[in-house]
């Protein structure tokens, strides 16, 4: 079992930048592909960053691609959303969450486990 705590949402205006943090309660994230997730009201959960257990690799969605920037740092056990340019639309709760590193990261079902989430309130 590894319980994820997600920690640096906030308000922020728009152009603005915020940097999420994720962390293990226990246990290591280093055999773990992991992602950052939101989900906005009246929509769906959404995939948005996604970093290998090695950080080999990374994956992004369209609606952040040089925008946001996932990254981890394995000797601290925690991984990193920093979001730049923030609009209105980034307004949601982000949830990171951990898939076996034998799995593929931009699979959704391939994550096991979930924070509590983080609200981002983009203002004007």
């Amino acid at each position: 079992q590894v319980q994820l705590v997600e920690s640096g949402g906030g308000l922020v205006q728009a152009g603005g930048s915020l940097r999420l943090s994720c962390a293990p309660s226990a246990r290591t994230l280093s055999d773990y592909d992991m992602g950052w997730f939101r989900q906005a009201p009246g929509k769906e959960r959404e995939l948005i960053a996604a970093i290998t257990w090695n950080a080999g690799s990374t994956y992004y969605a369209d609606s952040v691609k040089g925008r946001f920037t996932i990254s981890r740092d394995n000797a601290k056990n925690t991984v990193y959303l920093q979001m730049n340019s923030l609009k209105l639309e980034d307004t949601a709760v982000y949830y990171c969450a951990a898939a076996p590193k034998y799995r593929s990261y931009r699979y959704v079902p391939s994550y096991d486990y979930w924070g509590q989430g983080t609200q981002v309130t983009v203002s004007s």
